[in-house]
């Protein structure tokens, strides 16, 4: 059965969590003494209690990203440095790992289990001497705490701007649906109050036609949160610092240590080649759109600000496309239908809604069934709100896995977007983007939720690898763009027509519109992340790195006030630190793996659904995802089929 999700207890709260970690220290004393050296009396019992441990604290976690608060965020406030103080000693008891490092085990998920438990002490630093372990215990709770207040100073400064519109030639062409909920009446007059929630500010820079306005809007998005100049300047020298006491020559080196790619060198290499790849067709599209603001605006220069409306007012023309129109064909709750009966078609599940009362009355909970045997449970909170965090995201609740009862325990999880939100005047309608988005969550989730492995910490995503955790939630994207799906998926929220051919038509024809310069987009973000940890750079110094990355891959040059660093919340608050690269590296496997499955007719093969099911989705970290994918495939990916689904290549 599952654990009910409630809000935590405030007022106790701390006390609980106390309470467990000083169990779990209880339980790693009683382990150490004993003679025992079979996993069952040493990593299983850890197993369990990390999962009571993560069932206390990650509740007040997603309610402090999903409903925050100043009551969950002094909490979590609290709490962050107790679990990241727990976990840091506990990585660096010896006892612990020399027990760990005599355990014996037949089995190969056991032994998998085993080596990387040693990797993780080793890598925490588990040999150095005591003052230097205390060091890397101040490091880390700081680090978690720079973080959150990272997070937090780029919720407030979202939340607290506001730009006021009065006139409606301002307004003119942004779709309904997002103008509804930003309707307010002041003084008798009725305004617009955009803010800088991700729906409203795609809407307006989308779709504003004041130029001007849009500038305004572009500097106050890429301009917030200053303070966290000073955080990310912490930020780095604790990563570096940190880095340089476990014996490694940089932090790069040291996050790499566990993840696919062999080293930067390798990252380096690899986006550059992309760039290579991208670079010739980025230009190409860089001069049609300015050839094209300039023929119908007399538009000089493109700013960035302009590329956003031009693209699609471009996008509209060249290819008769609307994206308002498309809008009307995927309503949300009707969308949401579609993509459950999708993903039960291809792996041969069921979902089963529930009537739980949880932290939104927009939130929805579906249990999965496979083989008309419960399996899995889903959370999806999809709407935009003051009191969310920006963005969209997957996060693990519960883990499939059998205690040392041999009872087996099932997996839960979060699905997170910010779509707009539905009003009493206008339902919630999705750009395709958002529909894309989605198909991305659900990709990650199903990667937890369909895990069959008996062990938790190779079950679902615990323990795979960093740059290639992405491959699943890729991979699934991929159908918000086949014709089959589209039609299952997309009804006229008012007609309930389903969507016509003609229209998916243009969705497929526009796929790869700017494409490219979306790619060179992500490879600077990535560029930025992984040059930036290779040595400290100080504020100006950071500044300074990625203004020289910009000149490789922007074709626009950024405006002085544009700090994008600062709201770069992926590498400071998320956990892509050195990172960032592992969209693309991913998206190669996504990219091979799709492309494999689909027939001579460019439908899917459901057997090889079924081969990615067994081999990717249920193995999670049992072996390393590049044994995994050869088991499925018998092959290694190529970066040639990434090209190939972008449209960039010389027959595109």
């Amino acid at each position: 059965m599952f654990i009910e999700f409630k809000e935590p207890n405030y007022t106790t709260f701390i006390s609980e969590l106390k309470d467990i970690i000083a169990r779990y220290n209880n339980t790693v004393d009683e382990i150490v003494k004993n003679d025992s050296k079979s996993y069952a009396d040493t990593l299983k019992i850890l197993e369990e209690l990390d999962e009571e441990l993560s069932l206390c604290f990650t509740p007040l976690s997603h309610l402090n990203s999903v409903s925050n608060s100043s009551q969950t965020q002094k909490i979590y406030e609290e709490a962050l440095p107790i679990i990241s103080n727990f976990h840091t000693k506990l990585s660096h008891n010896k006892k612990l790992y020399e027990k760990i490092k005599s355990i014996t085990t037949t089995k190969a998920d056991e032994q998998r289990v085993i080596d990387e438990a040693i990797k993780d002490f080793e890598l925490a630093g588990v040999d150095l001497e005591m003052t230097k372990k205390r060091r890397l215990e101040e490091i880390d709770m700081n680090l978690s705490s720079l973080s959150n207040e990272f997070s937090q100073n780029l919720l407030n400064a979202t939340n607290e701007y506001t730009l006021t519109i009065e006139n409606e030639k301002d307004i003119e062409g942004i779709p309904d649906s997002a103008l509804e909920p930003l309707k307010k009446e002041r003084d008798g007059k009725i305004v617009y109050e955009f803010n800088l929630q991700m729906p409203n500010y795609i809407a307006y820079m989308t779709y504003g036609p004041n130029r001007t306005l849009r500038e305004k809007l572009y500097k106050a998005y890429t301009s917030r949160a200053p303070q966290n100049a000073q955080i990310i300047d912490a930020i780095l020298q604790l990563r570096e610092e940190e880095a340089k006491l476990l014996g490694f020559t940089n932090y790069a080196q040291y996050a790499l240590s566990k993840r696919d790619a062999s080293s930067s060198d390798e990252v380096i290499d690899f986006l550059e080649k992309l760039i290579a790849i991208a670079q010739p067709f980025a230009k190409k599209e860089f001069e049609e759109l300015s050839a094209y603001a300039k023929s119908i605006d007399a538009l000089t220069q493109l700013e960035s600000y302009d590329v956003a409306y031009y693209a699609q007012k471009l996008q509209q023309e060249k290819f008769d496309f609307d994206e308002r129109i498309v809008q009307e064909y995927f309503e949300q709750s009707s969308l949401l239908k579609g993509l459950l009966e999708t993903v039960s078609k291809l792996f041969d599940i069921e979902f089963k809604e529930l009537g739980l009362k949880l932290w939104h009355p927009c939130v929805k909970a579906y249990d999965i069934y496979e083989d008309g045997k419960l399996s899995a449970r889903i959370y999806l909170d999809l709407e935009a709100r003051s009191s969310k965090r920006g963005g969209a995201w997957m996060h693990d609740f519960e883990t499939h896995f059998f205690d040392a009862k041999e009872e087996r325990k099932l997996a839960s999880a979060f699905i997170v977007c910010n779509f707009s939100a539905a009003t009493k005047e206008t339902p919630s309608l999705l750009r395709h983007d958002d529909v894309v988005t989605l198909f991305h969550e659900m990709g990650h989730a199903l990667h937890h939720l369909l895990s069959k492995n008996t062990q938790r910490s190779l079950s679902g995503i615990n323990g795979v690898a960093w740059d290639v955790v992405e491959f699943p939630s890729q991979f699934l994207e991929n159908f918000a763009y086949q014709k089959d799906v589209l039609k299952s998926i997309g009804t006229h929220y008012k007609s309930g027509e389903s969507i016509p051919d003609w229209l998916i038509e243009k969705i497929e024809q526009t796929k790869n519109f700017q494409a490219a310069s979306g790619l060179l987009r992500q490879i600077e973000f990535s560029l930025f992340d992984i040059k930036l940890h290779l040595k400290y750079h100080n504020i100006e110094q950071t500044q300074h790195l990625l203004d020289a990355i910009r000149k490789e891959t922007s074709l626009i040059k950024v405006p002085g006030y544009n700090k994008f660093q600062n709201s770069f919340a992926h590498i400071f608050a998320g956990g892509y630190a050195a990172g960032y690269y592992s969209y693309k590296w991913a998206e190669v496997l996504s990219a091979d793996a799709f492309i494999e499955c689909l027939d001579e007719d460019g439908l899917f093969n459901t057997l090889k659904a079924k081969g990615y099911k067994e081999h990717i989705l249920a193995k999670g970290s049992l072996k390393e995802m590049r044994h995994l994918y050869r088991e499925w495939l018998g092959k290694d990916p190529d970066v040639d089929s990434l090209a190939k689904l972008y449209g960039l290549t010389k027959d595109s």
